[in-house]
């Protein structure tokens, strides 16, 4: 069984990991048709509703493949979990119900209106549908991060006659404390993904002299969406998730800092490799005092280390779970060091024609999905040995009648099909790109001044 277990677990990473490179995008990418449908309400600009519908055809293309790839992730809970499916059913399947029943059609449909109906809905119309897509997309996402911080934190449910968690507060799980700031935090990156790429394409426009019109615009919206949500990603949203693990997880965020010992006036940990055998930091870069006052704002506040827990209680991938946090937090850095400075030159306006900061936010386009990756690592491999917090071990959850061999078989075909939608994704996305804004009339030049006043 544990060989299967780790097959188990192996593709339901796969699965989801491959399947949130789209929703982040397009939950992102939701809050920006809003910013410039609003834009072109209120300056009746058609420029910006253009620009919307380039973005909005990206948008569709990033919907479609998270639909396809997300069918099967949540057929994995009968699949290849049907224990916990059994155990959980009943508190989890109302947010997944919920999550496909109201928000995703609410999002599908409205998509629909905002691609097709543009002419038939008008100009109010029309930011309506797209204000319905972002609260679709949003909504979503925050049904699933409820169903993920119940796992985290369960409360509000009650243990049944025949063993079965039942929910005895439907408020409970909904308000989850938990789930408002994971959630928070989680949209904030998703927010971050959408900033970078909107920014990303119209810096390669301006660097490569082409669509410059469109170029100004995608910069600009970016840049000043995407500088909020890289400081709001640091505070308040990720120092009060970290509160939550500190309080709810002690050996969670012990494992995540490479903490082995209790310590008042804990550091902070900027740099090293945890050595689990030895039970130390290899090479550490830290800094006096840190992790004690983020955690409980006292310079010497005692934080338990690892050896203060059973070993059945740690988390069973620690270099990992330590490595994945510190690729988070190292990534947020960058995020704000890079669009605070990007917003200086914009409002200096000399961003446009910086091409070391345009090809910095070109470069950084993958960054946002690795560091969202990264995150939701350090949240699921945190959460280990529990499949539910404190009341499910997740060798407990498996499905006990499916072999090994059978989740191999599941597992190759998966990684199969999705190199084929990867490949179709890229192409797909590279032609809607090189296509433009406006196929076959690309304003350039002194055409593209125009926008250093938008």
């Amino acid at each position: 069984m544990g060989q299967a277990l780790d097959v188990h677990r192996l593709q339901f990473a796969l699965t989801i990991t491959f399947h949130y490179i789209f929703p982040q995008l397009t939950m992102g990418l939701a809050l920006l048709l809003v910013y410039l449908k609003t834009k072109a309400l209120r300056t009746g600009d058609e420029h910006y509703n253009r620009a919307a519908r380039f973005w909005a055809r990206i948008f569709g293309i990033n919907f479609a493949i998270g639909v396809v790839t997300g069918i099967p992730m949540e057929f994995q809970f009968g699949t290849n979990w049907a224990a916990f499916s059994k155990a959980a059913g009943g508190v989890i399947g109302q947010t997944l119900a919920m999550e496909g029943v109201f928000s995703f059609f609410l999002e599908s449909s409205f998509l629909g209106l905002f691609l097709f109906g543009e002419k038939r809905l008008g100009r109010v119309g029309h930011w309506v549908a797209a204000f319905l897509v972002f609260l679709g997309s949003w909504l979503s996402g925050y049904f699933i991060v409820a169903t993920d911080a119940w796992m985290q934190h369960p409360i509000g449910y009650r243990i049944g006659a025949n063993g079965a968690i039942e929910l005895s507060s439907f408020w409970d799980l909904l308000l989850n404390k938990w789930a408002l700031w994971q959630y928070a935090h989680t949209m904030l990156g998703a927010v971050q993904t959408g900033c970078f790429v909107m920014a990303g394409v119209g810096a390669f426009y301006l660097l490569t002299k082409r669509d410059e019109f469109y170029g100004r615009t995608f910069v600009r919206a970016g840049v000043i969406v995407g500088v909020i949500a890289a400081i709001l990603q640091l505070s308040p949203t990720g120092d009060l998730q970290g509160k939550m693990v500190a309080y709810n997880q002690q050996p969670t965020l012990a494992a995540m800092e490479g903490l082995f010992e209790s310590q008042e006036g804990a550091p902070l940990a900027i740099l090293g490799q945890p050595d689990v055998e030895k039970r130390k930091l290899d090479n550490p870069l830290e800094v006096p005092n840190m992790l004690s006052f983020l955690t409980y704002r006292q310079w010497r506040a005692n934080i338990k280390g690892l050896s203060d827990f059973p070993q059945t209680e740690w988390p069973d991938q620690i270099p990992l779970l330590y490595y994945s946090y510190h690729v988070m937090v190292g990534l947020g850095t960058i995020f704000i060091a890079v669009m605070v400075l990007a917003s200086l030159l914009l409002w200096r306006g000399k961003l446009y024609d910086c091409r070391w900061m345009l090809w910095m936010l070109m470069v950084c386009v993958p960054l946002p999905y690795i560091a969202n990756t990264a995150g939701w690592m350090t949240a699921e491999l945190g959460r280990q040995p529990w499949l539910i917090y404190g009341l499910m071990r997740t060798a407990s959850g498996a499905s006990p009648r499916v072999a090994a061999g059978n989740a191999w078989f599941t597992l190759i075909g998966f990684m199969g099909m999705y190199a084929i939608l990867a490949i179709l994704w890229l192409f797909l996305i590279y032609r809607e790109i090189e296509l433009g804004p406006e196929p076959g009339n690309r304003p350039t030049g002194e055409d593209a001044i125009v926008l250093a006043a938008d």
